[in-house]
């Protein structure tokens, strides 16, 4: 069906390996625009040949989520979260999210948030015995980190309207599905500083970016972000998913992508087409 154009969307994908990329470039050729969550996750396909000249690059989440803001006292009381900030993960104990780093920088944390408590939730989770050992061997740590594991998905939401932060050290993703549930409970924030983090904070106008592997940038912008976070902050977190990741802010840009791409290849065709004059000629 050659006349009706076709679009892609990105989830986390990598480089295939060179020798199947003649492939790709045949298959990704036909695309009339590729969707992702961040639009310079599209540079290394770019750089590498994949996207054809023709195939418009849309900057589009993943997904959104029905999570919402609750009653945080309520929520505390719920989940027996403590913690003044309450500093809250949602990820895999993997080498990509990087919870080492994480745990350095919320050890660091603790001189000038000595209240502080680190609440983890975590399905996969290859480096929990270096976790451990880690939390073991540090003062800081010992009484301040609580390993949850696993959790029904409903205790996450109860959990992010109870916590005070949400902390990850992806070094790449393809988008953030937890970060995403944060951002819609209202909770402020404290990632890295990868593309679609950037995409999904507004560059950090909600919460805080920090470099990868960074655990002292990491120590700062936790300081900087407990010092802020209050009602206001979170009504602020909220309003931003609203405006930018909500069902209907979603469901907006997906519209406006299938319009301007119907639209281009309407003008296409039309630029395509003999004139009169050429058809009377003929």
């Amino acid at each position: 069906m050659p006349g009706i154009p076709i679009i892609l969307q990105d989830h986390a994908s990598q480089l295939p390996p060179i020798w199947r990329r003649p492939s790709w470039r045949r298959g990704m050729s036909v695309a009339a625009g590729v969707a992702f969550c961040a639009a310079q996750q599209a540079w290394p396909f770019a750089n590498a040949g994949l996207l054809n000249a023709q195939a418009r690059v849309y900057e589009i989440p993943e997904s959104t989520s029905r999570f919402a803001p609750g009653d945080r006292h309520e929520a505390r009381r719920i989940t027996n979260t403590r913690g003044e900030p309450a500093i809250l993960w949602v990820g895999h104990l993997d080498a990509n999210k990087d919870p080492l780093a994480v745990l350095d920088g919320v050890s660091a944390a603790v001189p000038a948030l000595p209240r502080l408590q680190l609440i983890c939730c975590f399905g996969v989770a290859p480096l929990l015995r270096a976790v451990q050992e880690r939390i073991a061997s540090d003062s800081c740590l010992r009484e301040r980190v609580t390993l949850l594991g696993r959790v029904p998905h409903e205790r996450v939401e109860q959990l992010m309207r109870a916590a005070d932060i949400f902390v990850l050290g992806s070094h790449r993703e393809g988008s953030g599905y937890s970060l995403i549930e944060a951002l819609a409970c209202g909770l402020p924030p404290v990632v890295t500083d990868i593309p679609s983090f950037r995409s999904l904070t507004a560059a950090g106008a909600v919460g805080a970016l920090w470099p990868c592997g960074d655990s002292r940038a990491l120590c700062e912008a936790l300081r900087s972000v407990a010092a802020r976070a209050d009602g206001g902050m979170r009504a602020a977190v909220r309003a931003h998913f609203d405006r930018e990741l909500s069902f209907a802010a979603l469901g907006a840009k997906l519209s406006a992508m299938y319009q301007d791409v119907v639209e281009r290849k309407r003008r296409a065709a039309l630029a395509t087409r003999p004139s009169t004059s050429e058809m009377q000629t003929s």
